[in-house]
C-alpha cells in the first residue's frame, strides 16, 4: 500500500496516476511470473467497496488479456479487518491452494471473499459486515452480467489502463446528488474532493479568462482610434488563433508528462525533463520563427509547423507505448536522452506558431497586441485543468487529439492583415 488509510478514504488521491494498478502493469508482472508464482495486491478496506474490487476488475482485465479464457480459476480474494488482498496465480487455483487460503484466514482472522467454487456461507464470517459486499461483488464481476454490474455500481469500477492511470477515481456524475445529501450523515469521505476541487478550478478558470478576455475587447471598441486600426482584421479569429494555441500547447505537454512517467519512472524526472524539454525547444522554434515574422511567407511557415504537430503527434500516439516500454530497462541517462530526444522536434514546432501570429496582429491591428497574450494566457491556464478532467474521463491519447484540432483550429484562424497598408509593410519585411 502506497497511501495512508486517512489519505485514500478521503479521497485524496483521486487525481493521482498510477501505473502499479493498470491493466497493462498486471499483464507484464503475470508475464514475468514463473510457472505457480503469484501477484499479491494490497489494498485499503473502502465501505461501499470501491479500491478492491476495481482493483479485481483490473486483474480480470488482464488475465482476459493475456489469454486466459476463465480468469475466475486464477484469482483469490481475502479481506481482513481494514485491507484486503488480492492473489493472482500463473496457474490455475487447486484444491491445496485453496485449503492453505481457509486455514490462513481461520487462523488469523481473515474473512475469504472469493475462491473458485465459494459457497456463500463461507462469506462475511470474522469481520461482519451489513452484507457480504465483497463476495456479491467478486461474483458480479466474475460472472456474465459484468458489463451491467459496473455500470449500476454507485461508483466507477472500470479498470484503469496506461491511457488512462487513475485507479483512485471513483466518481460517477449521476451518484454525485447522492452522496452530496449523505456529506451530512457522515458521507463525506464518499466523495472525493480532489476531483471535485478539480472541476470547481476550471469553472472558476472559464468564468475569470471570459471576463478577462471580454472586458478589453469592450473597452477596444470603445476606443475609435483602436477600433480604426483594426478594421478589416477579424476579432474572432484573433480570438480563434491564440486560443486554440494556448489551449493546445498546454494539452500536449500535460499528457507528454504524464506518458514519459512510464519512461523515466518517477514524476519528478518526469517532470524536469519533459518540461525542460518542451520548454527549451519551443524557444528555438520561436527564435527560428522570427526569421520569417512579419512576412509574406509567415502564414506558410506556419501551415509547416502545424502540420509537424500532426504528423509528430500521429505518429507518438502510434508508437510511443510500445517504444517507452521497449527504453524501460535502459539505464535512467539514455533514458532522459531519448525523451529529449523525443520532444524536441515537437516542442521546436509548437514554439513557432504564436511569434508568427502576434508579429502579424503587430503589423494589422497593433491595439490588439496586448489582447491576443491575454488570450492565450487565459487559454493555457483553463488548459491545464482541462486536461485532467479529460484524461480522467477519456484517456491521454484523445487529450493529444484534441490538442492537435486545436493547432489544426489556430492554421485555420491564422490573423493575416489584409489592409494595403499592412500589406505594404510585410512586402517590405520579406524584402529586408
Amino acid at each position: 500500500m502506497l497511501d495512508s488509510f486517512a489519505g485514500s478514504a478521503g479521497g485524496v488521491h483521486g487525481l493521482n496516476e498510477n501505473y502499479l494498478y493498470t491493466i497493462e502493469a498486471l499483464q507484464q508482472a503475470l508475464s514475468k511470473l514463473e510457472a505457480n508464482g503469484f501477484i499479491a495486491l494490497t489494498r485499503w478496506i473502502k465501505l461501499p467497496p470501491r479500491d478492491s474490487l476495481k482493483l479485481l476488475a483490473t486483474a480480470i482485465e488482464a488475465l482476459e488479456r493475456s489469454g486466459i479464457e476463465d480468469a475466475s480459476r486464477r484469482l483469490l480474494l481475502i479481506r481482513g479487518l481494514q485491507t484486503s488482498t488480492l492473489l493472482i496465480k500463473n496457474a490455475v487455483i487447486d484444491a491445496a491452494d485453496i485449503e492453505s487460503l481457509l486455514a490462513f484466514c481461520e487462523s488469523r482472522a481473515f474473512d475469504a471473499a472469493y475462491y473458485p467454487g465459494m459457497p456463500p456461507s463461507q462469506a462475511n464470517r470474522y469481520n461482519r459486515l451489513a452484507s457480504a459486499y465483497f463476495y456479491e461483488g467478486a461474483q458480479a464481476l466474475l460472472g456474465a452480467e459484468r458489463d451491467q454490474f459496473l455500470q449500476d455500481y454507485k461508483f466507477s469500477l472500470h479498470p484503469a489502463s496506461d491511457d488512462r492511470p487513475f485507479h483512485f477515481h471513483f466518481v460517477k456524475w449521476r451518484t454525485l446528488g447522492e452522496l452530496l445529501e449523505l456529506r451530512q450523515r457522515g458521507g463525506s469521505a464518499l466523495l472525493e474532493t480532489g476531483y471535485l476541487t478539480l472541476v470547481i478550478t476550471l469553472l472558476l478558470a472559464l468564468a475569470l479568462s471570459l471576463l478577462l478576455i471580454l472586458l478589453p475587447l469592450f473597452l477596444v471598441n470603445r476606443n475609435p482610434e483602436s477600433a480604426a486600426t483594426s478594421i478589416g482584421f477579424g476579432k474572432l479569429r484573433v480570438l480563434g488563433y491564440f486560443g486554440a494555441l494556448g489551449l493546445g500547447f498546454l494539452l500536449i505537454e500535460i499528457s507528454f508528462l504524464q506518458k514519459f512517467i512510464l519512461l523515466l519512472h518517477h514524476p519528478l524526472y518526469a517532470a524536469a525533463v519533459v518540461l525542460s524539454s518542451f520548454l527549451v525547444a519551443a524557444g528555438l522554434g520561436s527564435a527560428f520563427a522570427q526569421r520569417f515574422a512579419g512576412t509574406l511567407r509567415a502564414q506558410r511557415i506556419n501551415a509547416y509547423a502545424v502540420l509537424g504537430i500532426i504528423l509528430l503527434g500521429s505518429a507518438y500516439l502510434l508508437l510511443l507505448g510500445p517504444l517507452l516500454q521497449w527504453a524501460g530497462g535502459w539505464s535512467l541517462a539514455a533514458r532522459m536522452l531519448l525523451s529529449i530526444i523525443l520532444i524536441a522536434p515537437l516542442g521546436f514546432c509548437m514554439g513557432m506558431p504564436f511569434p508568427l501570429g502576434l508579429a502579424s496582429i503587430s503589423i494589422g491591428a497593433a491595439p490588439l497586441t496586448p489582447w491576443a497574450w491575454g488570450i492565450n494566457g487565459c487559454a493555457s491556464v483553463v488548459s491545464a485543468v482541462l486536461a485532467s478532467l479529460l484524461a480522467i474521463h477519456f484517456g491521454f491519447n484523445l487529450v493529444i487529439l484534441i490538442a492537435m484540432t486545436c493547432y489544426l483550429v489556430a492554421a485555420a484562424s491564422y490573423p493575416m492583415a489584409t489592409s494595403g497598408e499592412a500589406r505594404a509593410v510585410m512586402i517590405k519585411t520579406s524584402i529586408r
